[in-house]
């Protein structure tokens, strides 16, 4: 289900309120923005995209989790990530690339989005430079995330991703299946239990 957005939408306010925390967005480019977005919803169980499709959107989070993962020929599923709110979301480097995701973006509980058609998101974030310092700002996180992540998976003991994975997700553990964090650790649930129970 979907809704062309305004300014005056919640939704609209609440990225315009995360973004303007990043960089001074005028209030002619805060229109010309909404314009692109539009306001959806993901029930629990649905996809933002699945591997295969050919992505053409970027996402930003109002409320709800997004899980990122990766399945194998075996059917055996890992996670890359979690999405929360205000955060952007997309299938980046098959939008970039232009071919199919590999990663499947699932909602795990009922999920709200601003969804805009990432041609029309590039082509007014390229006409102000407060769009290109917030998606400057947004890149580098990603790299950093993205960095920190890896250097984790080869060098930290699971138990030690187990409580950075806490600090990066705070409130999550409570609402996600334990073998969805256990698979974006890198073990097994069995593992995660025992490391759950010797921290407590």
């Amino acid at each position: 289900m979907h809704t062309n957005t305004s300014t005056d939408s919640l939704e609209y306010k609440k990225y315009l309120a995360f973004m303007r925390s990043i960089a001074d967005v005028p209030e002619d480019e805060a229109e010309k923005m909404a314009e692109v977005f539009r306001h959806e919803k993901l029930d629990k169980g649905q996809f933002f995209i699945r591997a295969g499709e050919r992505p053409q959107t970027i996402g930003f989070i109002i409320s709800g989790i997004l899980r990122l993962y990766y399945l194998n020929d075996k059917g055996d599923e890992f996670t890359k990530a979690f999405c929360v709110e205000n955060e952007m979301v997309a299938a980046y480097s098959a939008l970039l690339l232009e071919e199919p995701s590999r990663l499947f973006i699932e909602a795990l509980e009922d999920t709200s989005l601003l969804v805009a058609p990432y041609e029309s998101y590039k082509r007014i974030s390229s006409g102000h430079i407060c769009w290109q310092i917030i998606n400057q700002k947004m890149a580098e996180a990603l790299i950093i995330k993205k960095e920190k992540r890896e250097s984790a998976l080869l060098m930290d003991d699971a138990a030690k991703r187990y409580l950075q994975f806490l600090e990066d997700y705070p409130g999550l553990e409570g609402k996600v299946k334990q073998y969805y964090i256990a698979s974006y650790l890198g073990i097994t649930p069995v593992s995660l239990s025992r490391i759950r129970s010797k921290l407590k």
